[in-house]
This record gives structure tokens, C-alpha cells and sequence, in this order.
């Protein structure tokens, strides 16, 4: 079975992290949020994947190659013009064989997927999505199913007091390959507001699959912030790319604490990271590989991309600092975005 990421979008939600970094290689605990769904799609046996491309892709390609390092076969598909979620998946339809996955790559998920493959066959689909209920709605594809789990509305994104549900599309789909005649060729198509409303008029066998597990869409800039403290609590199954050194403290190699540092948990701390004298790394913080944190800053709750520095007497609380930014001395600063200008 073949699977597909797709991994297209600008991520202007993300905004100011994704101007010049492609929104599936936003980090999350160091490691690029795609690699968390590729290594994913592995454990459930999907050894063949495609991934569209558009904004900053040859970055994704050149991060990702072949996939070798992951155990799959990684193949593109470049779009010169967005041709929309459904449109990217018609572009590529020879590459599907029989039953596939659609997955968004800006989904942090351990939801089982031969669960949902057991539902999706059970109910002798032709389309069924993998649902979550969420707090807020409004943000997402809002799907009505009736008593036999059959999708009977789908309203995207809607607005006002009255949302009549809180269950909503994960962005996670099983597809039979028929369903792609029904997608116009070389056109911007969307699953949730073209194709979905045509399956429903069309009465095409077209399932919700309520699905346990975590599930979170980290495409902006406050889901990205509560992604990191779900994985540092691990209120979902990923692999942080360090050693555990003792519960919830997860540290690379190379590392330098000087005397009268003070580190809590949970944090992840990258290699080659220096955290001098007098300096806190409080509970909730992600410090990328090469940080530097000088004598008497504080750091807290706060996500540093690889190469980021603090200079001395500096605070940071609920804060995001981009690859490579300097933090200048006696600052104070919460809830804040700091990345560098953009490279032209």
C-alpha cells in the first residue's frame, strides 16, 4: 500500500518561521515535523511515498533524498502552480496502484492506521477520514456523520456561534484509486471544499472513522508552541532524537553545563549546546544543537532553533528564536518570534 504526504503549502500561518524554511521542516523537538510522519508511515509498512512539492521544495528534497536513512522510497512531485490538496494527489495518480494514503505534513499523529484501514475496508469504502474532536472547531473541516459513521456533511471551516459539531477531518485519508476520476486534471481542487461536498451529492460510500490517539495540525504558530509541550510530556508517541538521560530530560552529545547552571524538566537540550554559569533552562524549553545560553540568562518555555545564542542576563519566556538569531544582553522578552531577516 502507497501512501502520500502532502507537503505543498506555503505555511503563511507559521509565519514569520516558514519564510525561509518550508513548513514541513519546521522542527518539532529538533526534528523536522515530516520526519515524524515518514518514520510514521514506516511502523505501519508504507515503504513507497510521494511527496508534492511547491514552496522552498528543493529544501524538503535535498533534507529528505530518497528516503534510504527512513527504510522507504521518497519520490516528488514538483508544482509549479498549487493545484490544492485533491489536485496534487490527480497529478501523480499513476503512482497509485490500489487502496493509498493521504496524509498532510503538518500533522503530529500516533493515530493507528490499520485501524483505520480495518474500518475503512469494513465499511466497503471508497473514501474514509481519519477524525479527531477538538476544542476550537472553527479551524478546521467540520464532518456530520450519521449513526452508521457515513459522512452526511462536511462544513470547512465554518464561522458563527452555532458549530453543530466538534468533530473534525484530520486531514488523514484512505482512498480507492476510482475516486481520482472524479478530479479534474491540471485544475486546483480541494478535498475538503470540492471533493468531499461531491462525494456527499454524489452518494459515493464516503466514511468518517472517529480515530483514538493524538492528533494536532501544527501549521500555526500556537499549535506549533503546544505540540512541543505535548511531546515533552509525551502525550504522543514520537521520538526525540536524543537520549533520555533521566525521565522527561532528553540530551544530545557533546553538551557543556558549567557550575551553578541550573537545568529543569522536561527540556530537550541539542548536541554541542553550552549553557555557562549562572544560566536556567526551566521547564518546557527546546534548546536546537549548538545553542550557546550565557552566564545569568534565563530561559523558559521557550523553542531555540540549531545555532540560536543568549547573551548574558537575558530572559526569555514562551518565546521561539530562529536559527542562528542573537538574543542581545538585558533583554526581556515573552511570547515572542525572533528569526533572522529574510536571505534574499
Amino acid at each position: 500500500m502507497k501512501a502520500m504526504i502532502l507537503a505543498a503549502g506555503v505555511g503563511s500561518r507559521l509565519d514569520p518561521l516558514t519564510r525561509n524554511l518550508p513548513k514541513p521542516l519546521v522542527p518539532i523537538a529538533n526534528k523536522p515535523v515530516i520526519e515524524h510522519i515518514i518514520e510514521s508511515l514506516r511502523e505501519y509498512g508504507f515503504r513507497n511515498i510521494m511527496i508534492n512539492l511547491h514552496y522552498l521544495g528543493e529544501k524538503i528534497k535535498d533534507w529528505l533524498g530518497d528516503g534510504e536513512k527512513w527504510g522507504v522510497s521518497l519520490q516528488y512531485s514538483f508544482e509549479k502552480i498549487p493545484l490544492g490538496t485533491a489536485g496534487g494527489v490527480k497529478k501523480v495518480e499513476d503512482f497509485f496502484d490500489g487502496t493509498f494514503l493521504v496524509v498532510g505534513a503538518d500533522d503530529l499523529c500516533d493515530i493507528d492506521l490499520r485501524r483505520l484501514l480495518a474500518y475503512h475496508q469494513e465499511k466497503k469504502a471508497m473514501v474514509t477520514i481519519a477524525l479527531s474532536l477538538v476544542d476550537d472547531p472553527s479551524e478546521y473541516g467540520v464532518v456530520l456523520t450519521n449513526e452508521r459513521g457515513r459522512v452526511i456533511a462536511f462544513l470547512e471551516k465554518p464561522r458563527g456561534e452555532r458549530i453543530p459539531s466538534n468533530t473534525v477531518n484530520t486531514g488523514i485519508y484512505i482512498i480507492e484509486p476510482e475516486i481520482l476520476q472524479l478530479i479534474p486534471k491540471n485544475e486546483f481542487f480541494d478535498f475538503g471544499k470540492d471533493l468531499f461536498p461531491l462525494l456527499i451529492d454524489k452518494k459515493v460510500p464516503f466514511y468518517g472513522y472517529l480515530a483514538l490517539g493524538y492528533w494536532k495540525d501544527v501549521g500555526n504558530i500556537k499549535h506549533y508552541k503546544e505540540a512541543h509541550k505535548d511531546v515533552l510530556y509525551k502525550k504522543v508517541s514520537f521520538r526525540i532524537p536524543y537520549k533520555e538521560v533521566k525521565p522527561f530530560f532528553w540530551m544530545g552529545e557533546n553538551v557543556e553545563i558549567e557550575d551553578s547552571a541550573f537545568v529543569e524538566y522536561p527540556v530537550v537540550i541539542g548536541n554541542g549546546c553550552v549553557i555557562k554559569k549562572g544560566a536556567k533552562i526551566l521547564e518546557g524549553t527546546v534548546l536546537g544543537d549548538g545553542c550557546v545560553i550565557e552566564e545569568g540568562a534565563i530561559v523558559k518555555q521557550s523553542i531555540l532553533w540549531k545555532g540560536a545564542r543568549i547573551d548574558k542576563n537575558t530572559m526569555l519566556e514562551a518565546c521561539i528564536v530562529g536559527e542562528g538569531c542573537e538574543v542581545y544582553s538585558n533583554a526581556a522578552i515573552f511570547d515572542g518570534i525572533i528569526v533572522s531577516p529574510i536571505r534574499k
